[in-house]
């Protein structure tokens, strides 16, 4: 599989995968730590969140983790973690981003001759 052919990813989702880069988390830190790793610029709706949680699942980039879901509150808690694939995808975005800073930096954006 060639990786590039999934880039760019969206910002919603590569916030989604650079929050899980650091371990299993629920629906609710994922929204909370992509708000805060944004700035704020990136806050998911429930709806959001779960339809992009889906859509990742279907392209095995993550997938439930059993040992950091349980049960609160009477309700089931579901995790999620990177698959290999996913961590293949979000350091291939993250490459793709730094080449790009590093061009514009090259080209000094922003100063006048």
């Amino acid at each position: 599989m060639n990786i590039e052919t999934n880039l760019p990813l969206t910002e919603p989702t590569f916030f989604i995968l650079l929050v899980l880069a650091s371990g299993p988390q629920h629906g609710y830190a994922i929204m909370k730590e992509t708000a805060a790793l944004s700035d704020g610029r990136v806050r998911l709706s429930t709806s959001t969140l779960y339809e992009a949680i889906k859509r990742l699942l279907n392209l095995d980039w993550i997938e439930r983790s059993p040992a950091a879901s349980g049960i609160e509150r009477g309700r089931e808690r579901k995790a999620y973690k990177l698959t290999n694939l996913g961590r293949l995808i979000v350091s291939a975005e993250t490459a793709r981003l730094q080449s790009l800073v590093s061009l514009a930096q090259q080209a000094e954006v922003g100063t006048s001759s």
